[in-house]
């Protein structure tokens, strides 16, 4: 078994922003969702909620533009990678560089921040009560999506032909 992800159902998520509540209170103690490390984005236009968290990228530019090596890859945990907070000098080089604006500036710590999977337990998914969020082993998550884009296909082409 390879490593795990963090796998977003947007059609299942109704916005109640559980995900960012237990995140803050595992992250800091406190339920604060400003301090939450997902961040639950709403398009009003079409009425979807998308909780939106680190996506650990393969080749992640945060790690690789950090200046102190605190934003680094952990191999041995999930190929998580994560920001050692006395390493990080606070210069936000890393949310600059990432294409999904995931890690952010904790004013209060004075630091960077980014989901880090809660070392292996993601509240997230753990306490998202219509299973929008799932933590599964990464190769399953690719084989979904290659299930999705093949019915996408499937549905298209029968739009097409009739």
């Amino acid at each position: 078994m390879g490593h795990k992800v963090l796998v977003v159902d947007q059609r299942k998520c109704t916005g109640c922003r559980q995900c960012e509540l237990v995140c803050s209170v595992y992250h800091t103690g406190a339920s604060n969702p400003s301090r939450s490390r997902v961040k639950v984005v709403k398009w009003e236009s079409v009425g979807i909620y998308l909780p939106m968290t680190c996506n650990h990228c393969e080749v992640a530019y945060c790690v690789e533009v950090c200046p102190t090596k605190a934003c680094h890859r952990e191999p041995e945990k999930d190929n998580r990678v994560v920001i050692n907070k006395n390493l990080c000098i606070g210069c936000r080089t890393c949310i600059v560089a990432c294409p999904f604006g995931q890690p952010f500036f904790d004013h209060q710590e004075r630091v960077t921040v980014k989901c880090d999977y809660c070392d292996g337990d993601p509240q997230c998914a753990t306490f998202c009560h219509v299973k929008a969020i799932s933590y599964v082993d990464a190769d399953q998550a690719n084989m979904a999506k290659k299930k999705e884009a093949a019915h996408k296909l499937a549905d298209l082409l029968k739009q097409a032909r009739g």
